[in-house]
């Protein structure tokens, strides 16, 4: 039986897996573990604003993050918020 936790071999989460890998150690510490061991488990609106999250600016990323700024649309922030939700818990 396959890992639940490694990445499957589906072309679609293999180019998310790449596409969530920054270049900016401080997204990538967010992502890529948020990515392999929470992004199955969404549901798919979550996910596609997941993916749509990935095309979003790496420095407009970190400020979400980081919490210094918020998205202008709802959908990111749902996404940035269920992120940071399994960093920063109740």
């Amino acid at each position: 039986m396959q890992d639940p936790k490694a990445p499957a071999d589906n072309s679609d989460f293999n180019r998310l897996w790449w596409h969530s890998r920054r270049g900016m150690l401080e997204l990538d510490v967010l992502l890529i573990p948020f990515l392999e061991e929470a992004y199955r488990d969404l549901n798919a609106e979550d996910q596609a604003r997941y993916s749509k999250l990935l095309t979003c600016e790496d420095v407009d990323m970190f400020e979400w993050f980081m919490q210094r700024s918020r998205p202008d649309d709802a959908d990111l922030q749902r996404i940035v918020d269920i992120i940071l939700s399994r960093v920063q818990p109740d």
